[in-house]
């Protein structure tokens, strides 16, 4: 926000030096992007001249030979002039031989086609005065001959360039900004004094212009206020408050609208007025726009709006989209003799949305977004009477209309001095604690004797600092005013860390290094996603449950179920350009909803992509086995041994999964759950991805982690040679490779002992037909038995051996194939 040094002086005298300003507002806690100056610099040898004569250059048809007085400072000139407006008897700046103008040109005697030019006229931009150079800049009020250009030109001004913390819409305004360098200066503020406190006793009655204002929204505006004025004229504002319009960036348009920028601009309370005759059945309605609506606004585009939408409307139809831009067709114009002035609170995310929806933000939208202080509202309103009375004429006539109401306000904060104290980390006197309450308008209610050093203070929070709700906050309240610059110095202690890292960390950084190692790239995604995704990927229950109370964005309204729908974003950005990026992982928080209960969640997630790049020799293609595989891994750095729960075939109701090469195992009711096989193919396609996609998650509650997912430590290998054992065992069909194989690894560690080991199980063949029952497979295992320090003999194994095949027997629906 662009801030004034003159406007400033209005409420606080400032006597201090640009650079001891800026410093102030930076420790404030604001930053100052960039100070301007304003105003011509100064000019010597730039004087007032009046024209005498003007005749045509008899070279060039498009330059005039003008005989300029410049009084006292050097006679009669003979000047060569371009301009279109150099007529006789204006009075312009004249730059005679020898002046330096902005942008370091020096003006001297010169011959222009032929002629003799003795100084130069000046437009504005060659001064130094914005950017205009359609023509001279013609002085007004007959200033003497040869008075220097710097007694006749307007002051200067100081322009801070303000960056503003969301967090403080307070100071949106030159009051604001007023009111905290007055604290810091210890200047009294000077608060500008309304003249019209809303008294119509005597100011009689107009409903023929305004009979009625309602609000159909209340929740979206809680607080209208119409005022009517009768007998204005419209006009250009005055000179001084075009200066300050213009020099915070503003272009000045007529009284009554430089009015309602200048008091926005002042207080931070946006305003609006309307020429009375343009409102339909003279009646203000404040109601959600229609499906469809149509309006076209003050910058000339036609905005279709929707029900979420809130509008301004007479009685047949808007007239304003609220909170944020004017229409065409209710705007003050040159002919307008009676106005309605509008001052209203919004709903501060009705606002952010529209603007957001329509690509339409003004000042007024960016203040109501940030929130506008519905306790000093009227008084902004009856401030702009008074502007307007003065630079336009006409009086308020009733009726004045006041719909809905500020909401209670009453918020105190116990603070003591012992806990700033502790808070900053040094002792801050307490009389200086309480005066910097106090200067920034904190009022102290109470203040009581505590058994520790300092007191205890009730303190009023005002209604324009709603960021105020804990003792936390007067903590930097105080030190702001303070000053941080007089924190002591004193030693830093760090202590290091004596503990490991969290489970959930340790699990990312393994699942991560799997991932990668196996050719995965990673992918860090936004927690948030728009509502739509999620009923079409995951369920209407979890969108409902999932969204969030206050959503900046539409596209980013709900927290993320899954971290598919992000890998595939990343999947089809690689796609577009081209990127030969087929696998893509990534871990964060997930939130899962079951049966009404919401659960947050550490996962890990990747997909795989069909590889379209072009090589020699390409990779297998991926499969359903090549997910189980990965979740499987993944679920063990977690301490889930997957292979002892039997996956799910994923059925129609699991959305974005495709039936029949997917499957889920576990229940977030156990504290995890995993899914894994392909993604649904038309769903997939309809993003614009390419081929078929294999994906797989892992969730699980952070506590469910195991603690015995700890680094792995590298164990010495055997040199000695193994020996190895082939056994078929038949079982039912549905019967899981993996839960025969863990059962061969317990009976192999029970045959062995501590003699040796049964280094491995691996299955190396699967049997269905002929000499085999129907309904049963044969499951070929390899073993390997080793021992560490000696070479085996075939009796031990064979004996073993023999002992794992008799245990395995005794499960009756097991038998050895021969």
């Amino acid at each position: 926000m662009k801030i004034s040094l003159n406007w400033l002086k209005d409420y606080v005298q400032l006597d201090a030096s640009v650079d001891e300003i800026c410093r102030a507002i930076t420790f404030l806690g604001f930053e100052v992007e960039q100070v301007l100056h304003t105003g011509a610099p100064q000019l010597s040898n730039v004087v007032v001249g009046e024209i005498l004569t003007r005749a045509k250059h008899p070279n060039a048809d498009k330059l005039s030979v003008c005989t300029v007085d410049v009084g006292p400072a050097g006679g009669v000139k003979t000047i060569v002039c371009g301009a279109p407006n150099c007529d006789a008897g204006r009075r312009v700046p004249v730059a005679l031989p020898g002046a330096v103008l902005p942008g370091n040109f020096t003006i001297k005697q010169s011959k222009i086609r032929g002629q003799s030019s003795d100084g130069m006229m000046c437009a504005p931009d060659e001064l130094g005065l914005g950017s205009e150079h359609a023509g001279l800049l013609i002085l007004d009020g007959q200033p003497a001959l040869g008075t220097p250009i710097n007694d006749v030109l307007p002051p200067g001004d100081v322009v801070f360039d303000v960056e503003i913390t969301p967090n403080r819409p307070d100071c949106q305004s030159h009051l604001g900004i007023a009111r905290e360098l007055s604290a810091w200066f210890k200047l009294p503020l000077i608060y500008p004094q309304e003249k019209f406190r809303g008294d119509l006793t005597d100011a009689g009655s107009r409903p023929e212009l305004l009979r009625n204002v309602s609000v159909t929204a209340p929740q979206a505006c809680p607080l209208y206020t119409a005022h009517v004025i009768t007998g204005i004229k419209i006009g250009p504002s005055p000179e001084w408050m075009q200066r300050r319009l213009t020099a915070v960036g503003l272009r000045p348009i007529n009284n009554v609208v430089d009015v309602g920028n200048y008091v926005m601009l002042e207080t931070g309370q946006p305003l609006h007025a309307f020429d009375a005759r343009k409102l339909g059945g003279n009646e203000i309605i404040v109601r959600p726009a229609a499906d469809g609506e149509k309006i076209v606004t003050l910058d000339g585009k036609e905005r279709t709006l929707n029900h979420r939408m809130l509008v301004i409307a007479d009685a047949h139809k808007p007239v304003v989209i609220a909170g944020i831009m004017g229409g065409e067709n209710s705007g003050v114009s040159d002919d307008t003799t009676d106005l309605v002035l509008e001052c209203a609170i919004f709903n501060r995310q009705s606002i952010r949305w529209t603007s957001r929806q329509l690509g339409l933000s003004s000042d007024s939208s960016y203040r109501y977004e940030r929130g506008v202080d519905p306790h000093s509202s009227l008084e902004a309103a009856w401030r702009a009477i008074d502007l307007i009375i003065e630079t336009a004429g006409g009086k308020v006539v009733g009726p004045a209309f006041k719909v809905g109401g500020e909401a209670p306000w009453q918020r105190e904060i116990v603070v003591t001095h012992d806990f700033i104290c502790e808070q900053v980390g040094f002792d801050i006197p307490a009389a200086e604690m309480r005066a910097s309450f106090e200067a920034l308008e904190l009022t102290v209610v109470r203040e009581e004797p505590t058994e520790r050093r300092g007191p205890a203070w009730t303190v009023n929070i005002p209604s324009w600092r709603d960021d105020l709700d804990r003792p936390i906050d007067l903590v930097e309240e105080v030190l702001r005013l303070y000053g941080t610059e007089k924190i002591p110095a004193s030693r830093v202690v760090a202590p290091s860390l004596v503990g490991d890292d969290a489970p959930v960390v340790r699990f990312n950084r393994r699942v991560t290094d799997y991932l990668v190692g196996h050719d995965f790239h990673e992918c860090v995604n936004y927690t948030l996603r728009p509502a739509k995704e999620l009923k079409t990927w995951v369920s209407e229950t979890a969108a409902a449950e999932l969204a969030l109370a206050n959503p900046f964005v539409e596209d980013q309204s709900h927290l993320r179920p899954t971290l598919i729908m992000g890998l595939l974003d990343t999947l089809k950005l690689n796609q577009a350009r081209g990127v030969p990026v087929s696998r893509l992982c990534e871990t964060g928080r997930v939130f899962i909803e079951r049966n009404g209960q919401n659960f947050e969640c550490a996962a890990v997630g990747f997909v795989i992509a069909e590889d379209a790049e072009r090589r020699w020799l390409k990779r297998e293609p991926a499969d359903f086995y090549t997910t189980k595989h990965h979740v499987a891994a993944v679920a063990a750095a977690a301490g889930i041994d997957l292979a002892r729960h039997q996956p799910v075939p994923v059925t129609g109701s699991f959305c974005g999964w495709q039936e029949g090469h997917s499957a889920c195992a576990g229940q977030m009711e156990h504290g995890w759950t995993a899914r894994f096989g392909l993604l649904n193919l038309a769903m997939v396609h309809a993003l614009g991805i390419e081929g078929k996609v294999y994906a797989g998650i892992f969730a699980i509650l952070p506590e469910r982690i195991s603690a015995a997912s700890s680094r792995r430590r590298y164990a010495d290998f055997s040199l000695l040679p193994a020996a190895l054992r082939d056994l078929a065992v038949v079982v039912d069909e549905s019967t899981p490779a993996e839960e025969v194989r863990q059962q061969l690894v317990q009976l192999g560690r029970k045959a062995t002992g501590s003699a040796f080991g049964v280094e491995q199980i691996e299955i190396f063949d699967v049997y269905r037909g002929a000499g085999l029952p129907e309904g049963k497979k044969s499951i070929a295992f390899s073993l390997v038995f080793r021992a560490a320090e000696r070479t085996l003999t075939d009796d031990e194994v064979n004996g073993a051996f023999q002992k794992i095949q008799d245990e395995l027997l005794k499960n009756a629906s097991w038998q050895i194939r021969k």
